[in-house]
């Protein structure tokens, strides 16, 4: 099932090109935010499942276009994102440590939302594509055997990162954890709906330009491996969501004006635009490009505030 949220946080049902409305029979949950009412379905989805499934065939479809979808995790108690988690090439026996990090809930946005660039000295903007899964249940010191059973579904993520800045106590959490930052959408597909989550492909176009091309079996740490590890740290919660990492081959400069859609297999199409009031350029090239010219990292900034003198 695909599940979203449009208009005023209504939530919805998605088949075929279409939403339909089951809100009215979420009415009867109690909610100070969007947030709970899908907690409380995911923590009963047994129930759920089929009055949703009931409500949807009774209902009457509108077209996807004709409401204003909304991030479909609104408010997630956790988004943990792994880090450095992709193989890229590397030799098997070079697999980076297992790590992770943390994004503030403020920095979701939905489908159709603006990532806005902060007035920051990032040497760079960008937005990492990325498989990101929302967690089904409380649970702490998961072991791996059991770590899928914690998975409730999969969305697209973009994580967001203004890279470059100066070194702090906390650098990192200062390049990731700005407002707008990690949009996310436009459905949660469960997981019974994707067969093999090691197996998609993960695709993020620049206006319109394919600038990331990657598989999910190039991980180098696995699904259940990441939900393993993150229970070990913390615990997790019904609707947390965990962000599984990027090749980073394919990063590329975010700048005022751009479109950038990102479709993993299976999830739909997430798309959102970018906004810098500073209107700073870069060059339009990817890391992968800046390798085959002998360069490494991402490209400089060219023109704007921040720009090298």
């Amino acid at each position: 099932m695909k599940l979203a949220f449009f208009d005023e946080f209504r939530l919805g049902v998605v088949r075929d090109g279409a939403i339909f409305d089951v809100s009215p029979v979420t009415a009867e949950i109690p909610a100070v935010h969007p947030q709970d009412v899908l907690r409380t379905v995911i923590e009963d989805w047994d129930q759920w499942r089929s009055r949703l499934e009931a409500a949807a065939d009774q209902g009457r479809g509108l077209p996807l276009e004709a409401g204003a979808l909304r991030p479909p995790v609104p408010r997630p108690a956790n988004i943990v994102c792994m880090a450095v988690n992709y193989m890229e090439g590397r030799d098997i026996s070079a697999r980076p440590t297992i790590s992770a990090f943390h994004k503030t809930p403020n920095s979701i946005v939905g489908p159709g939302d603006t990532m806005v660039l902060p007035d920051v000295p990032a040497t760079i903007f960008e937005g990492e594509a990325e498989l990101a899964l929302v967690v089904a249940k409380r649970g702490k010191n998961v072991p791996l055997a059991e770590a899928m059973d914690y998975v409730f579904g999969y969305t697209n993520l973009i994580d967001g990162s203004a890279r470059g800045l100066p070194s702090g106590a906390n650098v990192f959490y200062e390049m990731k954890s700005r407002d707008t930052f990690c949009p996310i959408g436009p459905f949660v597909v469960t997981k019974d709906e994707i067969p093999d989550a090691q197996n998609l492909s993960v695709r993020l176009w620049n206006n319109g330009e394919l600038m990331q091309d990657f598989n999910t079996s190039d991980m180098a740490h696995s699904i259940a491996r990441c939900v393993e590890f993150i229970s070990s740290v913390h615990t997790i919660e019904p609707g947390d969501v965990i962000a599984t990492g990027t090749n980073h081959g394919g990063l590329n400069p975010f700048m005022d004006g751009d479109e950038i859609e990102l479709e993993v297999e299976g999830l739909g199409r997430l798309r959102v635009n970018v906004r810098d009031d500073l209107k700073r350029t870069w060059k339009r090239e990817t890391r992968l490009d800046r390798q085959a010219q002998g360069q490494t990292g991402p490209t400089a900034q060219l023109t704007g505030k921040y720009a090298p003198r």
